[in-house]
């Protein structure tokens, strides 16, 4: 817990006067990227006081000038921040309705374009959604997503969502599949404290949806590239 203490207190005291100068900046000017940065930074920070240590790959295949999604598994709570923080160019990415109204960080997700989604949703509200994403990825913004919806509780793959397939087929845009862990023993699912560690996060070749004659098959695909970067007991 002493961790996790240090961790809240630089977030804290590299948050407050960031908030005073960007979220001003970006409201006024419209602009969100500085804002954006620092937020990126400040997780970094946070990961770095924590001991915790990202070994990066594949980064370099990612397409330039091109918004893609990129689709990973889930095992910490870590994995989110971890991921968008390391991912080139601003994305977007679907976060629970609830976290959008907490105080300052929900307007912050706002500004960022995040795209709220209620767990349990009908159709049209799935559509709705995917439509959301389709118009920030035609504006060149990434978006991001776990495709299992939720944590894994022993880091073994679950089932995937249909959702991120539907964007996938309907805009076209790339599909980065990106295989995370390590995380799983630094911060496990409904703990709280932070263990100092190397995780590890690995970036695969786009998949292109028009390679595929359905969602099922990206899926699959996607799966297995996801699954190649995993140690062999996650990938029952």
């Amino acid at each position: 817990m002493i961790v996790s203490l240090v961790v809240f207190v630089t977030i804290l005291v590299l948050s407050i006067p960031s908030a005073v100068i960007f979220i001003p900046l970006a409201a006024v000017t419209g602009d969100v990227r500085p804002l954006y940065a620092v937020v990126c930074f400040i997780v970094r920070a946070g990961y770095f006081v924590a001991g915790i240590r990202f070994r990066i790959e594949g980064r370099e295949q990612v397409p330039t000038g091109k918004a893609c999604i990129f689709m990973a598994n889930h095992v910490s709570n870590l994995d989110a921040p971890a991921l968008i923080s390391r991912i080139p160019g601003r994305t977007s990415a679907f976060a629970k309705r609830s976290v959008f109204k907490m105080p300052l960080f929900g307007y912050c997700l706002r500004l960022a374009e995040y795209i709220p989604v209620d767990r349990g949703g009908n159709a049209a509200s799935a559509q709705q959604k995917v439509a959301e994403a389709k118009r920030l990825l035609d504006k060149g913004i990434h978006m991001t997503t776990f495709v299992e919806g939720t944590r894994s509780k022993d880091g073994r793959m679950l089932p995937f969502k249909k959702g991120p397939f539907y964007l996938a087929m309907e805009s076209g845009a790339p599909c980065i599949p990106v295989s995370i862990y390590g995380t799983e023993t630094l911060m496990a699912k409904g703990k709280f404290g932070i263990k100092p560690g190397t995780a590890h996060i690995i970036f695969h070749a786009p998949l292109y949806p028009a390679n595929y004659a359905s969602r099922d098959e990206l899926s699959q695909a996607l799966r297995a590239a996801i699954v190649s970067g995993l140690p062999e007991w996650m990938r029952a």
